[in-house]
Parts: C-alpha cells; sequence; structure tokens
C-alpha cells in the first residue's frame, strides 16, 4: 500500500503556444489533456502532473502528454494540469517555441487563484530522489490553502511497481529478445539514495529470468562501463540501447545515442557490437501510463 503525504497544494497548469506554423496540433496538445472533459471537469478539483519537462517537442506529446491524457480520462472529473520543474527548460520553451508552462510554485499559486479544494499531485519522476523530495517540501508550504490534498508515489516505489515496470519494458522490447542481443537500459542515476533503485530494477529483471537485460546509468553507478563489462561476460553479437526514462530527450539523444566518443553508442561499438538505439521514452508505453494512473487512484482513495 503506498504511503501518501497530505499536505496543502496547488496546481495548475498553463501552456500554450504559438509561433511556428506546423507547430499548432503540437501546441495544441500541449496546453491540456481533453479540452471536452475539463469542460465537465469540477472546477475544485484537480490533479497536478508534475514532470522534470523535455525541450524536444514531438517526445513531450507522446510521453508526458500521454501520461496526462491517461490520467484525465481515467479521471474525468478532475481537471488535469501541467507543471515543470525544470525552470532552463521552461525558459526555453518560452523563448523558443512561445509556449508557456508553469513551474511548480505557479501552478500552485494558479490553483490557489482559481479556488481548488482538491488537489493531487502526480509526479512523473521515476524514484523518490532529491526532486520528488523538493516537490514534497514545496506542497507542504501550501498545507493550509487546501480542503484535501495528496502525492502520489514516483513510477518505482512498491515491490509490485518494480515487477510492472519489468513486465512493461520486457514486452515492449521481447522483438529483439533473441539470445543473441542484450538489450541495455539507460537511466539518468543521482547522488541520492534513491539511486539504489537501479540495482533493484537490474535484480527484479534477473529474478524473473531476463538475463539478457542491463541497466545503467548516465551520471551514477551502475556506469556505462560497468554495463559493458557485463555484456562482455556473455557471447552477444548485439547491443540494444534503450532509455530508461519518462522522456526520450537529451539524455536519450546524445549521452546514449549521439556519435560523441563517451556516447553508450559509441562505446558498445568500439567494443565490436553491432548498436541498434531506440529512442523512446517509457512515457509512451501504455503498460508505464497505467502505472501512473493507478498511483492517481491510491494518493485519491488516500483522501477518503
Amino acid at each position: 500500500m503506498k504511503i501518501k503525504r497530505f499536505i496543502a497544494a496547488a496546481a495548475a497548469c498553463a501552456m500554450i503556444c504559438a509561433a511556428f506554423a506546423g507547430c499548432g496540433s503540437q501546441k495544441a496538445e500541449d496546453v491540456s489533456t481533453s479540452a471536452a472533459k475539463e469542460d465537465t471537469a469540477a472546477k475544485d478539483a484537480e490533479i497536478l502532473v508534475v514532470s522534470f519537462g523535455t525541450s524536444y517537442n514531438d517526445s513531450r506529446d507522446i510521453t508526458i502528454g500521454a501520461i496526462e491524457n491517461a490520467i484525465q480520462e481515467a479521471y474525468p472529473d478532475y481537471q488535469v494540469k501541467r507543471a515543470f520543474t525544470s525552470q532552463i527548460i521552461i525558459d526555453k520553451l518560452k523563448e523558443r517555441d512561445g509556449l508557456e508552462i508553469d513551474n511548480v510554485t505557479e501552478a500552485l499559486d494558479r490553483a490557489v487563484n482559481d479556488g481548488v479544494k482538491t488537489l493531487v499531485v502526480q509526479p512523473t519522476h521515476l524514484m523518490n530522489g532529491y526532486e520528488y523530495t523538493d516537490l514534497v517540501d514545496e506542497l507542504d508550504t501550501y498545507k493550509d490553502k487546501f480542503d484535501k490534498i495528496a502525492i502520489g508515489d514516483p513510477l518505482l516505489t512498491s515491490d509490485e511497481d518494480f515487477k510492472a515496470v519489468v513486465q512493461a519494458i520486457t514486452s515492449e522490447t521481447s522483438s529483439y529478445d533473441d539470445g543473441q542481443t542484450a538489450i541495455c537500459f539507460m537511466g539518468h542515476g543521482t547522488e541520492a539514495d534513491s539511486n539504489s533503485v537501479y540495482t533493484k530494477l537490474q535484480e527484479t529483471l534477473t529474478s524473473e529470468g531476463y538475463e539478457n537485460y542491463y541497466i545503467g546509468t548516465v551520471e551514477a553507478t551502475p556506469s556505462v562501463d560497468d554495463v559493458l563489462a557485463a555484456v562482455k561476460e556473455k557471447n552477444y553479437t548485439k547491443v540494444v540501447l534503450e532509455p530508461l526514462m519518462v522522456v526520450a530527450g537529451d539524455h536519450a539523444n546524445n549521452d546514449m545515442a549521439g556519435d560523441e566518443d563517451d556516447s553508450w553508442k559509441t562505446v558498445f561499438q568500439n567494443a565490436g557490437y553491432q548498436v541498434e538505439c531506440v529512442l523512446k521514452g517509457l512515457g509512451q508505453f501504455e503498460s508505464i501510463q497505467n502505472i501512473y494512473v493507478d498511483h492517481v487512484k491510491a494518493a485519491i482513495d488516500s483522501l477518503q
């Protein structure tokens, strides 16, 4: 059972667009999960979906946007709003695309001003790391401004979550599972204790019989060198690289699939492997979207 923290907070997300002619439909998708459903949603009940964010427009729509859409579909009585935690990305989108997205403080202030009484905050973070802790701390400063508030768990929290994610990523990559291919997922990594989720996910994969699946990180451990050493222990001829991130953004395109000497692709190619990079974020997987929907349900149930 997921542990929910009751705190005061608020949510709202503004997004809209403009700028490039070819981006019209994309920005409309950024604005809201479902305009038709929002018309019937209670104005005082809101789900704020908080993501780190990405400046890759196409990837954002089919990952973060898809998660938001799944949550809106499951909870039509709530307004679903968006906030990003990366101010750098928020500023870049505004300057480059004319797209305005709230940071968490702006979203919370907006929710207060809009008269929201029941707020559920669902982060799309993978783990309970620094970003999640910062979010909880900020929500706590709003605890007297709402009647009810709950925060959902990150993606990888319970043992059931780990098994569900293993099922999701192995199902999505089953076409590569031919006995000759090492399937390697690149996570972000963190200095926080929560970095242990990568080891636990690897252990879960192994215990479920997926011995040709490997988990590494770009900024912590296991590193690409650790993953390469593990892959070399078996007789693989091909390596498939895929991001263990909600969005296939900068890290996936550059640190994983880039042409630089230290990219994962280059490291494995130099080791003699045929390499295929799959630029597909976890948020594109319906099974991953459903985990977030389940976490929202647990948060809502905790308010009863």
